[in-house]
């Protein structure tokens, strides 16, 4: 098997992988990596989206050999020390997550969104967001965190 080096939220890690292992699997199983969430195994849900070099990915459809000498970023690499990131604090302030499975993912995309637009609109996060689902469907939530977090910024 070979040896597959790439850095997790910022810390250097070497893993024996095959090349076309899932990143999802071995994050959550061989290194604890626990914020990306398995959902649908084929890239379509989004409660595994991370991070690849700054792009949004979903590690359950990432193969592993594409990861060599990659920066991913999980939801656990977003707060700075003891400080959330202020998408990851409006969440929590708008009492966004019910049963929380999609959150991870959900938070990810709307890093990416605010970064992309600072000040979106209804509809520049509705189609954000159209590709993570969320089965509690806390969306109106999702949308007014994701303009606190937007004001936060």
């Amino acid at each position: 098997m070979p040896e597959i080096t790439f850095n997790v939220n910022d810390t250097p890690v070497t893993i024996d992988a095959e090349n076309d292992d899932a990143l999802l699997y071995l994050l959550r199983d061989r290194l604890g990596v626990r914020g990306p969430k398995y959902g649908c195994g084929v890239g379509v849900c989004g409660a595994c989206t991370s991070f690849q070099g700054g792009e949004l990915v979903r590690p359950c459809i990432v193969p592993m050999g594409d990861a060599a000498g990659a920066n991913i970023t999980t939801i656990e690499g977003l707060a700075v020390e003891d400080v959330l990131h202020p998408v990851q604090q409006a969440w929590i302030d708008e009492d966004v997550a019910q049963c929380g499975f999609c959150q991870a993912g959900q938070i990810m995309t709307a890093v990416k969104l605010l970064e992309r637009i600072p000040n979106p609109t209804d509809q520049d996060i509705d189609d954000a967001m159209s590709e993570n689902y969320c089965r509690c469907g806390t969306y109106h939530r999702i949308r007014k965190a994701i303009k606190r977090a937007a004001a936060a910024l």
